[in-house]
């Protein structure tokens, strides 16, 4: 299974570095990432791997969301199940 994991906010220094702590920390495998800076502002995309989390979904989609929050940026984990059927319809 597989998460897509959105990070958009101001540029500043340690955002991967502090996302990617803690995917590391719960057992989240990165399997693609991109990442660029428009004008000041980042914008990060993940594809990590969520097959065996040490959380359940739900508890790491609000730890991302403090994570975000502790660095002034949002992020956001969706199921990657929501693509594949939005492409369906």
């Amino acid at each position: 299974m597989k998460g897509i994991i959105t990070v958009l906010g101001k540029d500043k220094v340690g955002i991967i570095a502090k996302v990617c702590t803690y995917l590391a920390g719960h057992n989240l495998n990165i399997l693609d990432i991109s990442q660029t800076i428009v004008q000041d502002y980042f914008n990060m995309m993940m594809i990590v791997d969520i097959s065996a989390p040490s959380k359940s979904f739900e508890e790491i989609v609000e730890d991302l969301q403090q994570v975000g929050e502790e660095i002034g940026v949002e992020i956001k984990l969706q199921h990657e199940d929501i693509f594949n059927i939005m492409h369906r319809i």
